[in-house]
């Protein structure tokens, strides 16, 4: 289908402005409380930021990983996300700040997103949590990040996961597909160069593009991992290898829902205070994990 009228709009907008995005100051909704902490990692201490919604709890748990092509983004990009998360599925959300390449390339990024999931599940009390109903989740390259650490989890055996929120993903290093070649060109945004680039950024060696912790649709085996909601975007260079990631957990047997968001692009869920189905996307988000938290039986986490 055509552009959303009100993505093109914001790219109308952008093109007015010299190429520079207007910026969306609009704050996402009041929680509880929300707290910036740093944790123990492999490296220096991982900074995270954690929400907490009203309420008594004990809350499940959602890891979130912040997009920017691993070499960018922080917890401050994805502030609004993360409380409309919050809030919405009624959780408390740990958003995580990893490593950035090119300083720490592959795998520290992901490791440090693993760490902080596993601290999540092994100090669940300190957040009045409950281990046994944690998902993953993130937008991008921070999605790319969640499936990695959901094949690490299931490797490592810890921690159970009971969802993840895989946004416009990055899955594979692979330039060749057909939303490559109808999307790539820069024109909405993100670009096959810029991808290019951040890809040799992120990896460390070349044959790092064949490990499935960089690259999830390389791995041989998706059988065992939690189930998943996959989002893409129309206009999005990515959108084909989310889509074929879906597909790839379904055939392993895992329950997978994929949505493509028509009309929309690569980054949608900054646009969620201009572009209704951006909104409407981060409320498919919640209704999943308020349906996979649902499914498991609360256990006790402690008391505030």
């Amino acid at each position: 289908m055509p552009l959303d009228p009100q993505v093109k709009k914001i790219m109308d907008q952008r093109a007015a402005n010299g190429g520079r995005p207007a910026p969306m100051t609009a704050p996402g909704p009041a929680v509880y409380r929300a707290e910036d902490r740093i944790i123990a990692g492999q490296g220096a201490g991982i900074p995270i930021r954690v929400y907490t919604p009203l309420g008594d709890g004990p809350f499940p748990a959602l890891v979130w990983f912040h997009g920017g092509g691993w070499v960018g983004g922080s917890v401050d990009m994805v502030d609004s996300q993360a409380r409309h998360l919050c809030k919405g599925a009624e959780c408390v959300v740990v958003s995580v700040d990893y490593r950035l390449a090119p300083q720490h390339k592959f795998p520290a990024p992901v490791e440090d997103c693993y760490d902080a999931t596993a601290w999540t599940a092994r100090n669940a009390a300190l957040f009045n949590v409950d281990p046994s109903r944690i998902a993953i989740g993130g937008t991008s390259a921070g999605s790319n990040l969640a499936a990695g650490v959901a094949l690490m989890a299931r490797d490592r055996k810890e921690p159970k996961l009971v969802l993840q929120v895989l946004v416009y993903p990055v899955t594979d290093r692979n330039f060749t597909t057909k939303s490559y070649h109808e999307n790539g060109g820069g024109e909405y945004g993100l670009s096959k160069q810029s991808m290019t680039e951040m890809w040799d950024k992120y990896l460390a060696k070349p044959e790092d593009a064949k490990n499935p912790y960089a690259a999830p649709l390389q791995a041989k085996s998706l059988a065992g991992l939690p189930p998943a909601l996959v989002q893409t975007a129309e206009y999005d260079p990515l959108r084909d290898e989310g889509e074929a990631y879906a597909e790839a957990l379904r055939k392993a047997g895992v329950a997978t829902t994929c949505t493509r968001y028509p009309g929309l692009t690569h980054g949608f869920y900054g646009q969620w205070s201009q572009v209704d189905r951006a909104m409407s996307a981060i409320n498919e988000a919640v209704g999943a994990l308020k349906a996979a938290y649902s499914a498991r039986t609360p256990q006790p986490a402690g008391r505030r």
